[in-house]
């Protein structure tokens, strides 16, 4: 009888338990390789904070280099029909699919990650959340300032650009590789280095942080930087999604670890890092004794004027979609220089 009253109020007390104290794993998909940078320095700190905020009731399957399937293009599409629960990628990998988000990625708009990033979120929270149906965005940010890198010959001037097969991430990229005068390659970040060492591309653009992930400084030997005063010639914009079905489907409580872990301070967050990230990845490249060149704010004036009809297009594009596309792209600038001259 004992026994039995035992069983019974063990049965009363878990009927009494609260549904939120389940456990949820999500599940996390990027095409990193485990070790590069985002995600050992940025992705699994989140996921740590997330599990203690939430008293371990949150938790991270982390899926690096595409172990899920698919493509890096069709990330966007797995979080939004849910075959991953969150994904971190970049929108330009579908080319023309965002096309508000691309402002950030036309040449010559970044000085600095951290700046560019909170920009980047206030932007998307005015203007594009409608870009991203079906999911909830953790965090917008973009990468450290990018730059050229070429296997055989150091690129100074507009003119050395002529001949070369260059790789560059999304749209914008391969169309100022066009207007620069070379001739762009589009692929995926992870079919890079096999692409180098077969010469199928002859150098790419990227920035400090990406490059030793995939030994891509081993596999060239000249890096051209944009003089620290001026613009950086392009950045990034990458995006942490939450499928929404997902993240609606949490209790209350855990929703609001979500929340208190994501939007403008995690982009913010974000975009430091990447910026800290630069020194010690160009580093490794210093000392395996590459080969480096400045270009000076004179020559870049050249390169901006090849490369100022993007920003041209891009307005009429946006504009034929029915946006404001000139007061959009105004808007963006006047966001990152708020933010570069904020305290």
């Amino acid at each position: 009888m004992r026994i039995a009253r035992s069983i019974v109020a063990a049965a009363f007390a878990a009927a009494a338990l609260p549904a939120t104290a389940q456990e949820i794993t999500l599940k996390v998909h990027h095409f990193w390789p485990p070790g590069a940078m985002p995600p050992s320095q940025l992705l699994v700190p989140w996921c740590d904070k997330i599990a203690k905020d939430s008293g371990n009731r949150l938790k991270c399957q982390v899926y690096p280099a595409m172990q899920l399937g698919g493509t890096p293009p069709q990330l966007v599409d797995q979080v939004k029909d849910g075959v991953a629960d969150i994904v971190w990628t970049l929108p330009g990998y579908t080319a023309g699919r965002f096309p508000m988000m691309e402002a950030f990625e036309l040449p010559f708009m970044s000085a600095s990650a951290t700046a560019t990033s909170q920009a980047a979120w206030e932007y998307y929270e005015k203007y594009a959340q409608k870009e991203f149906p079906g999911v909830r965005m953790l965090a917008v940010n973009v990468h450290d300032n990018g730059f050229v890198n070429t296997r055989e010959k150091q690129v100074k001037t507009l003119a050395d650009f002529k001949g070369l097969k260059m790789r560059a991430p999304t749209r914008q990229t391969n169309k100022m590789l066009a207007a620069l005068g070379a001739a762009p390659v589009a692929m995926p970040l992870p079919a890079l280095s096999d692409a180098l060492s077969k010469g199928v591309v002859d150098g790419y653009l990227l920035p400090w942080e990406v490059i030793p992930s995939i030994k891509a400084h081993e596999l060239t030997k000249y890096h051209s930087e944009t003089d620290p005063k001026s613009r950086a010639l392009y950045t990034a914009v990458f995006t942490l999604q939450m499928n929404q079905a997902k993240y609606d489907s949490l209790p209350a409580d855990l929703r609001k670890v979500i929340d208190a872990n994501s939007g403008a301070a995690l982009s913010k967050s974000f975009g430091e890092k990447w910026d800290a990230s630069a020194p010690p990845a160009r580093k490794l490249a210093v000392d395996r004794g590459n080969t480096f060149y400045t270009i000076p704010a004179s020559e870049l004036a050249n390169w901006e004027k090849a490369t100022a009809n993007l920003d041209d297009e891009w307005v009429r594009d946006m504009t034929a979609k029915g946006q404001d596309g000139k007061a959009l792209l105004q808007a963006a600038k006047d966001m990152i220089r708020k933010y570069e001259t904020a305290k």
